[in-house]
């Protein structure tokens, strides 16, 4: 049975890859046509970030559309053609389910909603208009509040894994941690799209995992939804790497930072993400470390901020450090992916 599960999960994975792929011509054309391209930043607070990326000024944003559109596109042709289609092929390859992956769809497509309207507002506002860090605060902390309370109240699920421990019932402090994780990785994953095919190459190795982990756990409906996800990825990334076609924007990194969260917590593995996401820490640190200097002491330990702007700034070409942090979130899925399976 599990050899089914394994075909099913790569069909998926290749078929959302293809019809990612024949659709974006029509979104590069559409966001070309209508010039829906990124302004650099160009205020005189950030002019070494704004040095590097001035050539880049004018490339669509909103490429995230080609992921979260293809994968709700994907989950919805299954689940209907399912019901309504007397064939097995058509049920069996359905993964929409309430317990495993209803409430992760619904947060990717939830999510991408609100940062299309970001993105849209910082194209009007020309680098100006988007959402400042404090709603983005509210907007993240409302969404993980909704899924911090459909596990709480609907799945009655209050447990927490601690890898080597054991597992432990906290009762409504899952609330709040649950709300915690989401959060920071949706800003985590935020600060890592910086760089062509930065963010996408490392959430797929993120989202590798999990989906592994996953089908492990025998959960295979949010493993297939996972390899959907990574479908979508790779043929993101196709016209992503440099020079990209367009950028994900937050309608994407503002989804799948949501979602990657919410699938972290679907199968109990919260506390292996700062692991298999070490990247996304490691980013989020550097954004952190480099604000609290400038504000106690009035001085930068970075050229720029996150690290990755840092590593342009000294000398790194780009696609040198997408090409090693791309090597480097390989390793770090797999350590994760090993801690995983000792555990269990």
């Amino acid at each position: 049975m599990e050899n089914f599960y394994v075909v099913k999960i790569l069909f998926l994975t290749a078929l959302a890859s293809l019809a990612a792929v024949l659709w974006t011509p029509l979104l590069t054309h559409f966001l070309y046509k209508y010039r829906l391209g990124k302004s650099i930043r160009n205020n005189g607070t950030t002019p070494i970030f704004t040095a590097l990326h001035k050539e880049k000024e004018g490339t669509p944003t909103m490429g995230g559309l080609i992921i979260w559109v293809t994968v709700l596109a994907v989950a919805l042709v299954f689940f209907y053609a399912g019901k309504f289609i007397d064939l097995d092929f058509f049920r069996q390859l359905n993964f929409l389910t309430r317990s495993q992956t209803l409430l992760p769809l619904g947060s990717l497509v939830a999510a991408a909603i609100i940062g299309l309207g970001d993105d849209i507002l910082d194209i009007r506002g020309r680098g100006k208009g988007g959402l400042s860090i404090k709603q983005r605060l509210l907007i993240y902390t409302l969404i993980a509040a909704v899924g911090a309370l459909w596990f709480y109240f609907k799945l009655d699920w209050d447990l927490l894994h601690v890898p080597f421990v054991g597992n432990f019932q906290i009762g409504w402090w899952y609330i709040p941690i649950f709300i915690f994780i989401i959060v920071a990785t949706a800003f985590s994953v935020n600060f890592i799209d910086g760089l062509d095919g930065l963010a996408g190459g490392t959430l797929l190795t993120a989202f590798g995992a999990y989906g592994v982990i996953a089908f492990v756990q025998g959960k295979y409906d949010l493993a297939a939804f996972c390899g959907v996800i990574i479908g979508a990825l790779i043929a993101f990334l196709w016209f992503n790497i440099k020079p990209a076609r367009f950028f994900m924007g937050d309608t994407g990194a503002m989804s799948l930072g949501v979602t990657l969260g919410i699938i972290a917590m679907l199968t109990n593995q919260a506390l292996l993400l700062p692991i298999i996401g070490v990247l996304f820490v490691v980013e989020t640190f550097s954004s952190i470390i480099q604000f609290i200097s400038k504000k106690l002491r009035g001085k930068k330990i970075f050229l720029s901020s996150p690290i990755h702007h840092h590593l342009e700034a000294v000398g790194w070409p780009e696609y040198k450090i997408v090409m090693r942090f791309w090597l480097i979130s390989g390793v770090s899925a797999v350590i994760g992916l090993i801690l995983f399976l000792l555990d269990k």
